[in-house]
């Protein structure tokens, strides 16, 4: 960078507090973490619809009478895989789906902002920079492109194999990927320089950067997890065999100071991972049942989705037959079990509360109180299953995306305290 101070704009209540940092001699903040990217050794690397069963508009009306949503993004023309925010203002959506588009909009009012073309398959990843500058959407057959939101222009593509995940570097213009060949991907966007990450020949299933900026966990096909060292390229931690999962992962999530890794998998089991050690500090599994690690997929009870509370210390475990798990963390012991009508397809943590929210097969979203275990509400207006859903930052509004060929955005309402 050519300036070695940088003023850093802290929100407390309704002050702004603004510090000019020495970044010569902070080790720690996000820009040394996005300088050490620029170290990094590069390699260039090589170049690498179907209608049926739809309901007609009339039958998906008639199945949703309830709508609890205070806006319905209508533009795609299939089903709606992938929803997420603009992390500067929260203000913009990006949607992707089976319609090999994804749309930029505004939250507000749905307005198109950008309309994102040139797919060969389904758009099953879309996601905004850290400076919410750049979009990047990525379809299943593994095109990836990515657009300057301001200008609306397409300035970067690449094509690696069948994508299994991607997300943006959380301070700096990076992007990562996971594949079906076990590769992951990253990139300097827009020069496009590249280096890879190769382990076993199994598919790269799902991937996170860790919010240090240094690292990357991925979690792969045959049940290992690895933690990867971003500038170095090497891997730091392998957790397979008896430590690993016994089937594919299907979700992982990082606590917000970087230390510790939760994972999900078809299993049925969520493992806690010390992120310094590699070490596996706690396995999660529903009593009794179909839910003790059993090798054969179909007779386990799929974990979904995984998430650390913010604010308290607890985590939640999202299973395929409807429970959502709330654990204490500390003593490993199970505090809640919070029944869904339908299978949970994701959850996520409000930021700044002990609220988690929850999406479903059944077209529903729902928020639970983990102090309580108690759902607080409840929204519908989908008319078949949310696949996505994101929350903003004060919590106020979820965006959803659906089956039903539609996004929808709802106001949340806060319990009383």
């Amino acid at each position: 960078m050519a300036n070695t101070e940088q003023e850093i704009v802290e929100l407390h209540g309704d002050e702004e507090i603004i510090e000019v940092i020495d970044l010569n001699e902070t080790e720690d903040c996000p820009d040394n973490l996005a300088d050490d990217l620029e170290d990094i050794d590069f390699e260039d690397a090589g170049d690498a619809n179907d209608d049926e069963g739809w309901e007609t508009e009339d039958e998906m009306e008639a199945g949703s009478e309830r709508d609890d949503s205070e806006l319905t993004f209508s533009n795609h023309s299939g089903a709606v895989f992938c929803v997420s925010l603009d992390p500067a203002t929260n203000n913009l959506a990006v949607t992707g789906g089976e319609d090999d588009k994804a749309f930029v909009w505004r939250v507000i009012d749905g307005e198109v902002l950008l309309e994102c073309t040139g797919h060969n398959d389904s758009v099953t990843c879309a996601g905004f920079s850290h400076d919410s500058s750049l979009v990047a959407s990525g379809d299943m057959s593994g095109l990836i492109k990515v657009w300057k939101v301001e200008t609306k222009e397409e300035i970067w593509s690449f094509e690696v194999g069948d994508l299994g995940w991607l997300e943006w570097h959380p301070f700096a213009p990076v992007l990562l990927a996971g594949t079906d060949d076990g590769n992951m991907w990253m990139w300097k966007i827009p020069s496009g320089d590249c280096k890879t990450f190769q382990s076993s020949a199994c598919q790269a299933t799902c991937g996170k950067v860790l919010p240090d900026g240094k690292r990357a966990v991925v979690g792969y096909e045959n049940g290992s997890v690895r933690l990867w060292d971003l500038k170095q390229g090497n891997s730091i931690h392998v957790i397979k065999g008896q430590d690993g999962h016994r089937g594919a992962l299907t979700c992982i999530a990082c606590s917000k100071d970087s230390s510790l890794l939760l994972t999900g998998s078809v299993d049925g089991c969520a493992k806690l991972i010390n992120s310094a050690t590699g070490k596996v500090v706690g396995v999660f599994t529903l009593d009794g049942g179909k839910s003790k690690g059993l090798r054969d997929e179909e007779d386990s009870n799929s974990v979904e989705s995984v998430g650390f509370c913010n604010v308290l210390p607890l985590l939640a475990v999202a299973y395929l037959d409807g429970i959502l798990a709330i654990y204490d963390i500390p003593t490993q012991v199970l505090r809640h079990r919070c029944q869904h009508e339908a299978g949970i397809v994701r959850l996520q943590w409000e930021e700044s509360s002990s609220l988690v929210s929850t999406c479903s097969l059944d077209g529903a979203l729902h928020q639970w109180d983990a102090r309580t275990g108690d759902m607080v509400s409840e929204y519908r207006g989908h008319a078949l299953e949310i696949l996505d859903f994101a929350v903003n930052r004060e919590g106020t509004v979820a965006v959803t995306s659906s089956g039903d060929r539609r996004a929808k955005v709802f106001c949340l309402q806060k319990p009383d305290r």
